[in-house]
């Protein structure tokens, strides 16, 4: 049982420290949660909230404590039960209404709704609906502050429950290790849902685990303001000194459900709610501005009434607001790109291989701009397992070029926080495969945080590694992936075939104020050199390259199926059979235009991917084709993939499982005979 009796235990605040005016102006703040709180219950249960929202009744002292330590620059990232940490930062309480009621004039036009509430003004950073994700995009942030040296710092606020996800080790980690000036705020409520904090925490606490990491920590009476507010002071000003990281556990309750949704009974009792009540925040508060003398139960009575009035006000004002149209929802998922007019330089007489043309990019892009970081396992002095990292460290050194913990899951989320604040992260991923261990922060952060912030952010980071098989991996280390992510609206997927391609492509991508996936195949390392530019260049997204015209059959093909289609074409010229070759250089955004086009003329397509073909982007092709080019067709498009399976280590099944030049010309030759 979560006795309330545990706040008698801990250390009494130096009331001494604040002024009668700062008290009073806590309680206000507190007043002002409180019946924003209770009014979006209200609110909720008449159907004019909904979906869901988490009140933070109960709670409100940490918020106001907390927010009473930073200054306008400092920043907050918070969780689903946020509403008070962004009231208590300077949110505007008819914005917050019209959010959680889905109205255009909402923080996030709607969008977002109760638990992705946003103020970048305010350098509020997103409250967040998964677990923990906030202390990993709180890393980015304060990597962004330290870089920038604008001297904020910053605070993570998370429940007990996130203390037991992998990001608060992982977060907790890289901060200790690069002194980032962060604070890990945990709001012990004593509940993950209804699940008693007590049972699922081992060891000393939550607090305690700061020690494996050398992070000062304690734990605080969170339903005193005044402590909350002595200890996040000594917080900030350590991480403003560049001393880094605190760890602060508050023991608070929460005195709703998890959610204004829930109705959940039977998992605390009476006796146990009743011991958290008596020792209400507000009611602590009230009594301790009341002992300073300088006020009287009238002026507080007064106060009440005016911040009653205040949120009345504010729902009458988010009620009568239009909701947004979905035109305009749709405009918030990207960044528009605007149209290069640009030509595509001619390659030249100097040859690099695919690598080499991936790493002048890099140097050349992080020479123009000085917000373009690295961050990797093993990028540094070493240059990348595949070498294409080689010398950025030495160039740009270590602030810029970082080698970071094997922990995907923080690289990822950091990278995510360090773009949110203006940075232009490239984040390697040493084998692809490892991205599976980075989809929080890739399908749930960054693909969605410009639009569930209502098109506020942008997320200009860089998603990089080798994919694909053909050099003896085995099936962890040799998958194709692009599909996972070419059903997430907001990511780019860019997947260049040449080292011409490479290095334009990897240009535009570190430039794109949006999220990309590129894609680089291992086979495609091990490639000739071949012409490149000497100068920088960018290749627009979504302009195919006609490999090889041809008047018989298009083949759309892409990586390190583009030569095998060429191979496969080469072997039917000797039978007549003329092959139009298009490498789509992008799956996202994708250019059908092209394709039709040359499916317009050839009357036939086949479509070539290594990954199986079940769920494969060759499917998503075939039907653009049928749907927008049916009348030109003389067969139905031909599609070749891998069969079923994973990759398998024995060298002449991978062979066999990957598709060859022969496989593809027998597509080829299938749908040009069959009509």
């Amino acid at each position: 049982m979560a006795d309330a009796s545990i706040l008698d235990t801990l250390p009494r605040p130096q009331t001494n420290r604040l002024s009668g005016k700062d008290h009073l102006a806590l309680l206000e703040q507190m007043m002002r949660i409180r019946q924003f709180e209770i009014r979006a219950k209200e609110l909720f249960l008449k159907g004019v909230i909904k979906g869901t929202a988490h009140s933070s009744v109960g709670q409100e002292a940490i918020a106001v404590g907390a927010c009473h330590a930073l200054e306008p620059r400092d920043f907050l990232l918070t969780h689903h039960r946020g509403h008070g940490h962004t009231l208590a930062k300077g949110a505007d309480i008819g914005r917050m209404f019209a959010e959680l009621m889905g109205k255009d004039e909402g923080y996030c036009g709607g969008i977002g709704g109760s638990m992705h509430i946003a103020d970048f003004d305010l350098n509020i950073l997103g409250a967040n609906g998964i677990v923990g994700a906030g202390m990993g995009l709180g890393a980015g942030a304060a990597l962004a502050a330290k870089l920038g040296g604008d001297g904020s710092v910053g605070i993570a606020f998370f429940g007990d429950g996130a203390s037991n996800e992998g990001i608060f080790h992982e977060a907790m980690n890289l901060c200790a290790l690069w002194n980032l000036p962060l604070i890990f705020f945990c709001e012990n409520n004593q509940y993950g849902l209804t699940t008693a904090t007590e049972s699922v925490i081992a060891g000393k606490g939550i607090a305690a685990r700061g020690d494996a990491y050398g992070i000062p920590n304690t734990v605080i009476d969170g339903n005193a303001p005044v402590a909350v507010f002595e200890a996040v002071e000594k917080a900030v000003l350590r991480a403003r000194a560049g001393d880094g990281p605190t760890l602060i556990e508050a023991m608070t309750y929460r005195w709703d459900d998890h959610s204004m949704r829930a109705n959940l009974e039977g998992y605390r009792s009476e006796t146990e709610e009743a011991g958290w009540r008596d020792r209400d925040p507000i009611a602590r508060q009230r009594a301790l501005v009341l002992e300073t003398g300088e006020v009287d139960a009238s002026v507080l009575e007064a106060l009440q009434e005016s911040v009653t009035a205040a949120v009345e006000e504010a729902i009458t004002w988010a009620s009568d607001l239009p909701e947004p149209e979905l035109a305009s929802a749709l405009q918030m998922v990207k960044v528009p790109r605007g149209k290069s007019n640009l030509p595509e330089p001619p390659p030249g007489t100097r040859s690099l291989t695919y690598k080499m043309a991936i790493n002048e990019a890099f140097h050349q892009e992080m020479a123009r701009d000085d917000t373009v970081i690295l961050m990797g396992e093993d990028v540094g002095p070493v240059g990348g397992i595949f070498g294409t990292t080689t010398g950025l460290h030495a160039a740009f050194g270590p602030e810029r070029v970082r080698d970071v913990p094997i922990a995907e899951g923080v690289l990822a989320n950091c990278g995510v926080g360090a773009a949110l604040r203006g940075f232009r992260p490239i984040i390697e991923i040493q084998l692809f495969d490892f991205v599976t261990l980075m989809m929080d922060a890739i399908v749930n952060q960054a693909a969605k945080a410009r639009f569930m912030l209502g098109g506020k952010a942008r997320v200009p980071i860089v998603f990089r590694g080798p994919q694909g098989a053909g050099i003896r991996l085995a099936a962890q280390h040799t998958q194709s992936l692009e599909m996972l992510f070419a059903n997430v609206p907001g990511l780019e997927i860019y997947a260049p075939a040449s080292a011409y391609d490479a290095k334009g492509l990897m240009a535009a991508a570190i430039r794109s104020d949006n999220p990309v996936v590129f894609l680089e195949h291992k086979l495609l390392y091990l490639g000739a050199e071949t012409p490149v530019p000497e100068e920088p260049y960018e290749i627009a997204p979504g302009t195919a390259r006609i490999v090889r015209p041809g008047r018989d059959c298009t083949v759309i093909a892409t990586l390190a199926m583009v030569e095998r289609a060429q191979q496969a074409a080469e072997r039917l010229d000797k039978k007549g059979i003329s092959v139009e070759i298009i490498d789509p250089r992008t799956i996202k955004p994708l250019d059908m235009k092209t394709i039709l086009t040359s499916v317009r003329k050839t009357n036939r397509a086949v479509v070539v991917h290594e990954a199986p073909l079940f769920g494969g982007f060759g499917g998503e092709i075939a039907a653009s084709i049928m749907e927008q080019a049916f009348d030109w067709l003389d067969a139905p498009v031909g599609r070749v993939g891998a069969p079923e399976m994973p990759v398998p280590y024995n060298d002449r099944l991978e062979r066999d499982y990957m598709p060859d030049a022969r496989d593809i010309a027998t597509a080829i030759e299938a749908t040009c005979y069959r009509s």
